[in-house]
């Protein structure tokens, strides 16, 4: 069995990235999903959340929005909507969506169409400033 494995992450406007990995720890969409070298083969949906992943014993972490995890012989391919590593996130930009997700919410009704729209907004930007917290 192979220490190693390749996580290669994309979206629809670029690779993200192509790394020999030693694990990943990804949102799936009933859990977080744990991957080692030698996982079986799967094929997941992932939720808005933080995908993090080690390498040389060093730990990186990376915001990432919908999408699918795949895991095929030694090769984790993850397809996401969009997806920030730690150090590219501006979190001046992630805390003023915060507060205009939060600000919005305050005037919406759950039965009104953007209360789930600013809701999630509001979930993407917690998540890309508690991944920006850990550069």
């Amino acid at each position: 069995m192979a220490d190693k494995f390749t996580l290669e992450m994309v979206t629809p406007y670029k690779k993200v990235l192509s790394e020999e990995v030693d694990e990943i720890t990804a949102p799936g969409f009933v859990g977080e999903l744990g991957l080692l070298p030698g996982h079986t083969p799967l094929l997941t949906t992932l939720k808005v959340g933080e995908l993090s992943y080690k390498k040389g014993g060093q730990q990186f972490h990376v915001a990432v929005n919908w999408g699918y995890l795949e895991v095929a012989e030694d090769t984790v391919t993850v397809l996401v909507d969009t997806a920030e590593k730690a150090d590219e996130i501006d979190l001046k930009r992630a805390q003023a969506a915060l507060g205009r997700a939060e600000d919005a919410l305050k005037t919406l009704s759950e039965e009104d169409k953007q209360f789930k729209v600013m809701e999630a907004a509001l979930e993407r930007a917690l998540i890309r400033i508690q991944v920006a917290s850990k550069k």
